[in-house]
């Protein structure tokens, strides 16, 4: 299994802002994240289940440990962080995740956003690593993104829409990208994409009867800084980030200015 991208796929990832290795987690660890995927949602009963926010950090999401330890641990994966260096080079930290979790019939709509509207990051420069857990597709709410939306490295308008069906209530402006260029993001359990911080994407809700979870992890390089000053929000009703008390992990290299406010990741200890 290869665990770097082809020229051909660092030009997808150029050109569209998304890209889906050719590489697939074996079964036997899938297995075992369904199980924590499962184990998680009891713990966690009475939160939104798309919105665990980085079930990795101790004390978070009132998760026991033995939880949180294992969540950690599937986020330094080897071949995870080897796909992540050939897109942001070779210092790498983790700043954030999320366990998202669609129940099957009931699951919410995330609308069209671009990620870099919420984030403490200058500058903004983040891949974003979405990890099937369960088969994705269209009928069960899968990613869909607008191909080419990141080119100019640009935030476009969002406006506040305050449905409660909505995991996001900041929604980029339809004006700045047609929704008929819309692609599916659809995966198998174990296979991932990556997707750059300024792509337009969204998911619709999922009506059918089986869930969709995946586990999605934000990294950044460290060239660019965590501004724990910021005054960002969430950009959600269903929960707070605490972007200024996150704890965030260097994985590979040197940290940068992030020196101060930085662990490193147990894997690569």
């Amino acid at each position: 299994m290869t665990t770097k991208l082809s020229p051909e796929e660092m030009q997808t990832f150029a050109e569209e802002g998304l890209v889906k290795p050719a590489c697939r987690l074996p079964e036997q660890t899938m297995r075992r994240m369904r199980a924590l995927a499962d184990r998680t949602l009891v713990a966690t009963k009475g939160l939104p289940p798309e919105s665990i926010v980085c079930p990795y950090l101790p004390g978070w999401n009132g998760l026991p440990k033995e939880i949180t330890d294992e969540w950690l641990a599937i986020a330094g994966t080897y071949e995870i962080v080897d796909y992540v260096a050939a897109i942001l080079g070779c210092d790498i930290i983790l700043w954030g995740g999320q366990f998202f979790c669609k129940p099957a019939h009931t699951g919410l709509e995330v609308p069209w956003h671009q990620d870099g509207e919420y984030w403490p990051i200058a500058p903004l420069k983040t891949c974003s690593v979405w990890l099937a857990i369960d088969d994705v597709t269209s009928e069960n709410g899968c990613m869909r993104y607008i191909p080419g939306s990141h080119k100019n490295a640009e935030l476009f308008p969002h406006r506040q829409d305050d449905r409660e069906d909505l995991v996001l209530n900041q929604v980029t402006e339809e004006a700045y990208f047609d929704a008929g260029n819309a692609k599916d993001d659809e995966l198998r359990t174990g296979e991932f994409s990556l997707h750059d911080v300024f792509l337009v994407h969204g998911s619709q809700p999922n009506r059918s009867p089986k869930r969709r979870a995946a586990y999605v992890l934000r990294f950044m390089p460290a060239s660019s800084l965590w501004d724990r000053s910021t005054s960002k929000e969430s950009g959600s009703a269903h929960y707070q980030t605490h972007f200024s008390t996150r704890p965030i992990y260097l994985m590979r290299g040197e940290a940068g200015a992030n020196t101060e406010l930085i662990s490193r990741h147990p894997r690569y200890a």
